[in-house]
């Protein structure tokens, strides 16, 4: 499907979507740049996108698939895709996943989640039969118990393990417990949400001969967005040419960024998704750019994940970056802040997945580490007003995950309602 002109797109949204309509009320009617347009607000978008009384898309249902979105927050939302959009979009991310590492006759277990209007399973199923080298498609899903992708490993030989990767740890986790190493995986596909460096030791002591890839940037609500740049960086992605515009614009004022290594909110625009128009659509991502020509951009994590403790804010990347580095020995296995309240104070819970009992003295250990790193939080720690920093060690299946989708949940708030 051609790429279609930004005047086109705009003319048709403001023409056949009553909220586009209102949207672009005071946007002239000649449009050539983007940045004409205002950034969408999410809130008001999923406002107008509700069953009945739609006021987002641009027509009726007639030929489409539905599917909802499963982040992190758990309340999912819909978003319709007409047959040749979907068609379109995973022709392109079929080739992307030849970027990321997929060979010819590779044997592919394909452990995302499938049901429940859940996209994932069938998106990467369409784009391996998409994919431009042959491959051998072995259709697991999600809910498979990790002793039968175990055995469905050994069995097949499988090459290439493609899920979410929470999903991915839990396989590697059992093949460890169970005194297992997966020789014959050469590649693991993440996708769903950032790989991060607590889970790369379990998974290179289950497959000590896997390189581990992104399998590219897309997701229910904003569509199509990027490809893996093959390298070390997994984070590293590259719009699709011709089908998807990428923006990094900066938090407070909106204003594009143009500087590489200067992170703000990550917008998408598709070129080819009419029905649900998606035009500087906030894809929940931060990021920034790694090169002058504004092509390669850097996943730098979720623009909304973070605790605030009293008056200290510990963002996830942060206090992640802090954790791995001090945990030399390479313990922890997921990492997950629990926000908690009690004798009037607000206090934080870091709660670490474990394979094997960690050493003594590694949480007093990583507390100092990351007091040094946050000397607010032992300041506000010293004058009463929170609680100080505990570890709470747990194996790693216990981490709070999304019932739907299995994505850790970076922050989890268990304090009561104000």
């Amino acid at each position: 499907m051609p790429a279609k002109p930004l005047q086109d797109l705009v003319d048709h949204a403001r023409r056949n979507s009553p909220f586009y309509a209102e949207l672009y009320r005071d946007v002239p009617e000649t449009v050539s740049q983007l940045t004409q347009l205002p950034i969408i607000d999410q809130k008001a978008f999923w406002a107008a996108n509700t069953w009945p009384d739609n006021k987002l898309l641009t027509g009726p249902l007639s030929d489409a698939g539905v599917y909802t979105t499963g982040g992190t927050t758990g309340v999912p939302k819909v978003s319709p895709w007409t047959r040749s959009e979907h068609a379109d979009s995973v022709t392109a991310f079929g080739a992307g996943l030849v970027q990321a590492g997929l060979k010819p006759g590779h044997r592919v277990a394909n452990l995302f989640w499938a049901g429940e209007l859940y996209s994932s399973f069938l998106y990467i199923e369409h784009a391996l039969h998409a994919a431009p080298v042959e491959n051998v498609r072995l259709p697991v899903a999600g809910s498979a118990p990790d002793a039968f992708v175990a055995d469905l490993i050994h069995a097949f030989g499988v090459h290439v393990l493609a899920g979410e990767p929470m999903r991915l740890s839990a396989v590697a986790e059992h093949l460890v417990q169970h005194g297992q190493v997966a020789e014959s995986v050469e590649l693991l596909l993440f996708a769903g949400d950032l790989l991060f460096a607590d889970l790369r030791p379990i998974l290179a002591r289950a497959f000590p001969k896997a390189a581990i890839s992104s399998a590219g940037y897309a997701s229910v609500d904003a569509g199509l967005v990027a490809a893996p740049v093959p390298g070390d960086d997994v984070r590293v992605h590259e719009a699709f040419a011709h089908r998807t515009v990428v923006e990094i614009v900066d938090d407070l004022t909106g204003e594009p960024i143009t500087t590489p290594g200067v992170p703000g909110r990550l917008l998408v625009t598709n070129l080819f998704r009419t029905l649900m128009p998606i035009l500087r659509y906030p894809a929940g991502d931060r990021a920034e750019w790694v090169d002058g020509e504004l092509r390669r951009f850097r996943l730098v994590g979720r623009s909304i994940e973070g605790a605030r403790v009293g008056t200290v804010s510990m963002g996830v990347e942060d206090i992640r970056a802090v954790l791995v580095a001090a945990d030399s020995g390479q313990h922890i296995s997921g990492i997950q802040m629990v926000q908690r309240r009690w004798e009037n104070k607000d206090g934080l819970i870091l709660r670490l997945g474990r394979v094997e009992e960690p050493p003594a003295g590694l949480a007093e250990e990583l507390v100092a580490a990351v007091y040094a790193a946050r000397p607010l939080y032992l300041e506000e720690v010293e004058g009463g007003r929170i609680h100080p920093l505990q570890v709470e060690w747990v194996p790693r299946a216990e981490l709070v995950t999304n019932p739907r989708t299995g994505k850790l949940q970076q922050v989890v708030d268990e304090r009561p309602p104000a």
